[in-house]
């Protein structure tokens, strides 16, 4: 199967269900086009906007203090309060721009941002706010992924992500159960994390990087339920690769694992192998899951657990040494708005591009077999 994102310059995501973001930081808005969405889900603004708010800036002490609605319009793809089965475009309006607090950055390329990539690859770049690898960007991918959820719901498949760990500081047990986890907390405060106590050791410990005029990183938890056995592709299009693809798209991300990710490195594969058994029901099911869900880039109908780390924001109000384009040696103190984590807004990015990606596998997974092909069209 052609990609169709290899032709697209890289703003496009996906092969039947497909997303292509635009829009920059400080530009007139930002946006999406899903394509490939079925006729006939019941679909409104109010499904779509329950996930930006997730995202939003503004929501608490560290996150950036740029004021946004993030108010989204449906532009197209929807009648009577159904999907059409045509593509399905929707914005969201920048409103509170501020693009002189980036002016004096025209001129030099801040330390951990892409300001000198941009430039040697189109010799020139949009310096407000960091253009089109702001992390507004994500808004397109979040308005994509709460109608790929709401399709997933459908399928009885869930999709949850939370702050495993900011900093050092890690919530206790991050290999247990799902409901043993309490999302609801997660959901409400300020750090993203499913236990009060440590969500509140995580904002100390972001209290004092803001004294110190620092940032911090972090990692992002995700949990994929119910996910039937048999999805994915043998070969390139894995599973486990399409969503490292996915997620590793996301800006800051810079390591991604699945089940015991980087522990299965210093393992024996007597205690890394999960073991099968029959259940009473007749359903195979494994002893355990050190590999996550997937095996040979297949899903195995266990819960699929993911992990993304993100390094600490790059724009912190430190002086820093860089570079000019006069190519001179320089100190920089940057100004502006900026999170001093990036991590629990980026929660719902994530649980997005998970829910993207595994709605297009699954999509795809429907012509793999002749019989249920023959069983779909009453054969």
């Amino acid at each position: 199967m052609v990609r169709k994102e290899t032709i697209m310059a890289g703003s496009t995501f996906g092969n039947l269900f497909n997303i292509t973001t635009w829009g920059e930081s400080h530009g007139s808005g930002i946006g999406v086009v899903v394509d490939g969405c079925p006729a006939g889900l019941a679909l409104s603004e109010t499904d779509i906007q329950s996930y930006l708010d997730r995202r939003k800036p503004g929501a608490s002490r560290y996150a950036t203090q740029r004021k946004e609605s993030d108010s989204v319009e449906i532009l197209s793809g929807l009648f009577d309060g159904k999907t059409t089965g045509t593509p399905i475009s929707m914005l969201v309006r920048n409103t509170s721009q501020r693009s002189s607090d980036y002016s004096e950055i025209a001129s030099y390329y801040r330390p951990g941002h892409a300001d000198y990539t941009f430039d040697q690859k189109y010799g020139f770049r949009d310096y407000r706010g960091g253009g089109r690898s702001s992390g507004r960007e994500t808004i397109g991918r979040v308005a994509a992924g709460a109608i790929a959820a709401k399709l997933l719901t459908e399928l009885g498949i869930s999709v949850t992500a939370y702050t495993q760990a900011i900093g050092g500081i890690e919530i206790p047990n991050p290999e247990c159960p799902l409901e043993m986890l309490d999302i609801a907390e997660a959901r409400n405060n300020p750090t993203g994390m499913p236990d009060r106590e440590t969500s509140q050791k995580a904002e100390a410990y972001l209290k004092q990087c803001m004294e110190n005029l620092d940032s911090a990183g972090g990692i992002v938890a995700c949990r994929i339920s119910n996910m039937p056995a048999g999805i994915g592709e043998p070969v390139f299009e894995k599973l486990d690769a399409n969503l490292a693809r996915a997620v590793m798209s996301i800006g800051a991300v810079k390591a991604f694992e699945i089940g015991d990710g980087v522990k299965v490195s210093s393992a024996n594969g007597s205690a890394n192998n999960d073991s099968f058994r029959m259940n009473s029901d007749n359903t195979i099911t494994k002893a355990t899951n050190h590999a996550g869900g997937i095996l040979g880039g297949i899903s195995d109908g266990s819960e699929i657990i993911l992990r993304a780390h993100f390094k600490p924001t790059p724009s912190i109000f430190q002086k820093q040494d860089t570079v000019n384009k006069n190519g001179e040696n320089i100190t920089i103190q940057i100004k502006g708005r900026h999170d001093p984590v990036i991590v629990p807004r980026a929660v719902v990015v994530v649980e997005s591009m998970a829910a993207i990606t595994i709605l297009d596998l699954l999509l795809q997974n429907m012509t793999s077999r002749i019989d249920r092909i023959k069983t779909f069209y009453n054969k």
